[in-house]
């Protein structure tokens, strides 16, 4: 049996694709092979499904993950190779405005996958299920939380299928009837000269059946708005800006449509003393000029909160940088630290007792030197 080729190849994208890179390189391969297309041709068909178990793996995250980790094997166990796609509601998802680039009836009638949807067939139509919406949702985390993780409550309003009417919109006790206007195929027609030219049907919008005694809890949606809170584990290490996907946490999905995705946004609060630079963070400890002039040792307070001792050697110039190793973020989902760094800053005191002037000048007398200063190259100043 001949070695599986590389997912990544299959598609013709970089190990670094993003989510949206992976649907559109499927995309394109599986309008280039689907077997409608190429009918008798076991090639096409062939890489047709070595094209779709490559996205069932690269488009899954934690399938991704394991693939990229421990290749083939990784993903092999529990997923019994290729078996189509997880659900007729995922490739729609991929799919998602591709059918209004072309048309509902091209896309249909050129993949045939008007079943696969989850459509019902009414009267010579099918009823295309539609998606819920995805939720967008915004968390404020302070520098430790996005450094050490944390759980997250969420506390959304979304929409839930309606009790009454189980999501069809109806009153309990009936159902939807055949649409007058189109006779229940979803379309009506009209002739101009030679040609009969066939459109949506305005009063069912192609469904074919219509909801003429509406459910007075939903109003006909088939969803309501309900009150859900959701746990979520935030990472350690997680950066300012990512976005996070919750899949199957949006609002609920009409006429036996999937749920839409919950789209979380990481935004990371200023921290008052700490400042982030990647995995590293910076602070500025103030010492006086006479710690800087004879040395020092102090104690630094680090980002979880523990004192480390740093010894600040004689002649220390403002300005200098000390690092401490792995003080800093963790790495995001695998091992390691950054550092924190340490910039000294020599405070210069502004109000002298009479005692310390008297002794500083005759410090100032015993050095020897000009009152002229010597300017200093260009590739010195910081």
């Amino acid at each position: 049996m001949a070695a599986k080729r590389d997912y990544y190849d299959v598609l013709g994208i970089d190990r670094s694709a993003s989510e949206e890179d992976i649907k559109k390189a499927y995309r394109k391969l599986a309008v280039k092979f689907h077997p409608d297309k190429n009918p008798d041709n076991k090639q096409a068909e062939e890489n047709f499904k070595e094209a779709t178990e490559a996205y069932e793996v690269l488009g899954d995250e934690q399938r991704r993950r394991l693939y990229d980790q421990f290749g083939h094997e990784g993903v092999a166990s529990g997923a019994g190779g290729f078996q189509g796609f997880r659900s007729a509601a995922d490739f729609e998802d991929l799919f998602g405005g591709f059918s209004d680039v072309f048309g509902s009836e091209f896309f249909e009638s050129f993949f045939g996958f008007g079943d696969i949807f989850g459509r019902t067939r009414t009267g010579g139509r099918r009823e295309r299920v539609i998606r819920g919406s995805d939720i967008r949702y915004d968390i404020n985390l302070t520098l430790e939380e996005a450094a050490f993780g944390k759980k997250v409550e969420l506390k959304l309003e979304r929409e839930e299928s309606c009790n009454d009417c189980s999501g069809t919109g109806a009153r309990a006790g009936s159902s939807p009837v055949t649409c007058d206007q189109c006779g229940g195929t979803g379309q009506v027609t009209r002739t101009q000269g030679f040609f009969t030219i066939a459109s949506t049907c305005p009063t069912c919008r192609g469904s074919g059946r219509v909801i003429k005694d509406l459910c007075p809890t939903c109003r006909g949606n088939g969803t309501t708005p309900k009150s859900r809170k959701i746990m979520l584990d935030v990472d350690p290490g997680i950066e300012d800006g990512t976005v996070l996907r919750l899949r199957g946490e949006g609002n609920a999905g009409t006429k036996g449509g999937r749920r839409g995705d919950l789209i979380v946004v990481v935004h990371q609060k200023q921290h008052r003393t700490f400042l982030r630079q990647g995995k590293d963070v910076l602070c500025e400890v103030p010492v006086s000029v006479y710690q800087a002039i004879l040395g020092v040792d102090i104690k630094v307070p680090t980002l979880d909160g523990k004192m480390v001792k740093i010894n600040i050697p004689p002649g220390t110039q403002s300005g200098r940088t000390f690092r401490l190793k792995k003080e800093g973020i963790p790495y995001l989902k695998r091992w390691g630290k950054g550092d924190q760094l340490v910039k000294i800053i020599v405070r210069i005191p502004k109000n002298l007792s009479s005692g310390e002037k008297k002794l500083l000048q005759q410090i100032r007398n015993e050095v020897q030197g000009t009152d002229t200063p010597e300017l200093l190259p260009v590739s010195k100043f910081e």
